[in-house]
């Protein structure tokens, strides 16, 4: 699944061929996603000139005088902006197309993204609730000690709470915890405060770092411009399961906490 700088590699793609510019018309080949594409964007949204584009933990936010859609990528799907005549895909559910001349298509085999509308002034269900953006200054070593303390969860469980902080997901918590020598089976509770400034401070340079790098291409993830990103070839623990450490050549071993894989090294994680 495109996780926080995979979902940002796309906004920042897209961004310069959306904002300013005017949505003429919504084609949609396919309006049954993970959930039904809202009524109310397919209404308001044609003839609405964009005036931002904003990402908010792995939702990408456009912003118009009549309200903000609110698109997720799935597990598979893609954003891409193209001439308007190119060659419709089996996949392509739907096209914004633009007073450019261009078109923001979708595209997304597993039908798991999603195309909702955010009415002005008003929080979506899907963002209430959310805990604070990873890069920040809301987000910080105190934020995670505070809210740990009594945790028996593992941490790894815990760092990718969305209620705690958004945007980390199983990539990068496994990056994160690897980069601060903490142990994911470690009881969130039982993580020092200083523990937690290195953890804190380990998620935001992997983040910033993975965006930099243009994501992560494990499955089936492509920048907008259809280059795969690159921050996998620089993985320090996950995937890598059997292979040594890049620390101490010990074996990376690879468990199974909240149903996902999770890869450490046993010698530099405690």
């Amino acid at each position: 699944m495109p996780e926080l700088p995979e979902v940002e590699t796309t906004r920042n793609g897209i961004a310069p061929h959306l904002v300013g510019r005017r949505v003429r018309a919504l084609v949609i080949r396919q309006p049954r996603l993970r959930w039904p594409i809202d009524a109310e964007l397919i209404a308001l949204l044609p003839g609405q000139r964009i005036e931002a584009v904003d990402r908010r933990a792995k939702y990408l936010l456009v912003h118009t005088a009549a309200g903000s859609a609110i698109a997720h990528l799935g597990m598979s799907g893609s954003l891409r902006v193209l001439a308007a005549d190119a060659a419709i895909g089996k996949h392509d559910h739907y096209d914004w197309q633009l007073d450019s001349g261009r078109v923001l298509r979708f595209t997304d085999p597993r039908r798991f993204g999603c195309l909702l509308w955010q009415a002005p002034g008003t929080t979506h269900e899907l963002l209430a609730g959310l805990g604070p953006e990873p890069l920040s200054n809301d987000f910080d070593g105190d934020h995670l000690w505070a809210l740990s303390r009594g945790r028996s969860a593992s941490v790894k469980t815990f760092i990718m709470d969305q209620a705690v902080v958004v945007g980390v997901g199983n990539i990068y918590a496994a990056e994160a915890l690897f980069g601060a020598r903490i142990h994911p089976k470690r009881a969130a509770g039982s993580v020092s405060r200083a523990s937690y400034a290195r953890l804190a401070d380990a998620i935001r340079a992997i983040l910033q770092h993975a965006i930099t790098r243009g994501g992560t291409t494990l499955r089936d993830f492509l920048s907008p411009d259809g280059v795969p990103g690159y921050f996998e070839q620089e993985l320090f623990v996950y995937g890598r399961a059997g292979e040594p450490c890049r620390v101490c050549t010990a074996p990376i071993r690879v468990i199974t906490l909240g149903q996902r894989s999770t890869f450490y090294c046993a010698r530099c994680q405690r």
